[in-house]
């Protein structure tokens, strides 16, 4: 099945048809992923849920390229990434995904501005230019203040803004978060989940996973998983939302 298949929306970002993942763990087989069929739209925002080992790890790492299925397809933009080999997996990657974690995951002795050009040199953009998208990116998340600050001068929404902005910066398709309020407190973490919001107003396309009921409202729809399968995919309740 190599083409897209044909009830895909043409504004489709993510598709996955039968998708499976099998792990060797020592001789026992551990199916991961058992059949996952999803579609993501452009400009949608979809929080994936479910408990420790229904699989939303290894989906997200299957979206964000990271891993391969053992079975089935994924088609990212368009780019049947299911057979791609390593090193077009990475232009893929770096291209189309920008990557928020729980941890920062910033380097301590840079400061902001360094810490979110960091993916522009990799992409191998000048220094102008870098300069300048990173200080768009910056300010898109409220920190045109801080842009010279190194991290162990902010505070852990100010990491966090940091590295969202890092995401940002090579203008990607899909924003990829995993659990990126797990180090923040209560607080924090509603304002990281407004400027997602924000983000996702301003058209941008995020895949937020959580296992955090309250997390997952804030997105449009909420795809939950368990053993391995997808359980529920629904629209959020609008008076949750």
């Amino acid at each position: 099945m190599a083409r897209l298949p044909g009830d895909v929306p043409h504004d489709a970002v993510i598709v996955t048809r039968d998708l499976q993942r099998e792990y060797d763990m020592g001789g026992e087989i551990v199916r991961a992923l058992r059949g996952v069929d999803i579609t993501i739209r452009r400009n949608e925002f979809v929080a994936i849920m479910g408990p420790s080992g229904s699989g939303k790890s290894t989906l997200m790492n299957m979206i964000g390229c990271l891993d391969t299925p053992s079975k089935g397809e994924y088609w990212l933009n368009g780019h049947r990434v299911s057979e791609l080999g390593d090193d077009e997996l990475a232009r893929i990657r770096n291209k189309e995904i920008g990557f928020v974690f729980q941890t920062f995951n910033l380097l301590p002795r840079a400061d902001a501005l360094h810490n979110v050009e960091l993916p522009l040199v990799y992409a191998g953009i000048g220094s102008k230019e870098r300069r300048e998208r990173a200080v768009e990116a910056l300010t898109r998340v409220g920190l045109q203040e801080r842009m010279g600050h190194r991290p162990n001068e902010l505070s852990g929404g100010q990491r966090q803004r940091v590295a969202i902005a890092r995401a940002l910066v090579n203008r990607p398709s899909i924003l990829l978060a995993d659990e990126p309020t797990g180090n923040l407190d209560s607080a924090t973490s509603v304002e990281i989940m407004a400027l997602f919001e924000e983000l996702h107003s301003q058209n941008q396309t995020i895949v937020l996973v959580t296992h955090e009921h309250d997390i997952a409202a804030h997105a449009d729809r909420q795809i939950h998983l368990k053993d391995g399968k997808v359980e529920q995919d629904f629209a959020t309740p609008s008076q949750t939302h």
